[in-house]
């Protein structure tokens, strides 16, 4: 039976490292207290309190070619985290994620960028997910796929098999495209609050149903390579006049920053507050 590795946050980052390029997936235990898990929680809970888990995204993402069925119901999701939490902005620049970013990212980019940002409340009767890979919107690329995206789920109440935790497909990065998986080769992603899960953009995974009673809650980050367009488009969920109130690191990885000429900007505009960029 296939299984994800568990390491812990103690562990070096070339056995993280490792892991991803064998398995595609590992999850690392201990990574965040509970004291951040609650700073989070209360920086989040106004944005979350006011999303209806009923409402559906996938009539907006059908419209823009994506599959119609790809959100799962009964779940309370926001984005543009990076603006809404400053705990989450120490996820972004979390030595776990820079390491495995330089180590998978860094060989095909000058620099890597964040590529999409999510906090997910997975409610009591939420279907499962369709698998897939975070690559699949590149579709000009053959599958395997280069090394383009870096994932991960960060555990802020316990995940389990039956409340939903991320299901993985382990080596799955490594299949050609017409290659399905088996029921027996799909795991569900079990780990105690303050984990992360972490993932290749080639691995197969989804989320899973939840079959209890309780919310399961995580957040989501990724990176991708820093010539790519992003998932998450970060100038509008974090806006000039909130960048300039980041950190250096924390803005250049958002992608306020060119890569090699790509990005770049007349600083001489001015922003919405009619102050120079």
């Amino acid at each position: 039976m296939p299984s994800i590795p568990v390491v812990s946050a103690g562990d070096s980052p070339a056995k993280v490292v490792a892991c991803l390029e064998r398995d595609g997936a590992v999850v690392v235990s201990g990574v965040i207290d509970r004291g951040v898990r609650d700073s989070l929680l209360r920086e989040l809970a106004p944005h979350l309190e006011s999303v209806d888990p009923d409402a559906s995204l996938n009539k907006k993402y059908a419209e823009d070619g994506g599959a119609a069925d790809f959100y799962p119901g009964k779940t309370k999701r926001i984005t543009a985290l990076v603006a809404r939490s400053e705990t989450f902005r120490t996820f972004v620049t979390h030595p776990l994620m820079r390491s495995a970013c330089d180590a998978i990212l860094k060989p095909n980019c000058v620099h890597y960028q964040v590529h999409a940002t999510a906090a997910l409340k997975i409610g009591p009767g939420a279907r499962e997910q369709v698998l897939h890979r975070e690559e699949d919107p590149y579709q000009f690329f053959k599958v395997p796929r280069p090394r383009m995206i870096v994932a991960s789920m960060w555990a802020i109440t316990d995940f389990t098999a039956a409340n939903g935790g991320t299901k993985i497909v382990p080596g799955s990065h490594l299949w050609p495209a017409e290659r399905v998986a088996r029921p027996d080769e799909v795991v569900a992603a079990a780990m105690p609050a303050g984990s992360v899960l972490l993932w290749m953009g080639g691995t197969l995974h989804g989320a899973g149903a939840n079959r209890t009673d309780e919310w399961r809650y995580g957040v989501f980050l990724s990176y991708s390579l820093g010539w790519l367009r992003q998932e998450e488009n970060q100038y509008i969920d974090v806006p000039g006049e909130i960048a300039r109130t980041l950190s250096k690191e924390v803005r250049e990885l958002v992608g306020y920053r060119m890569h090699l000429g790509i990005g770049y900007a007349d600083p001489t505009v001015r922003d919405s507050r009619g102050e120079k960029r």
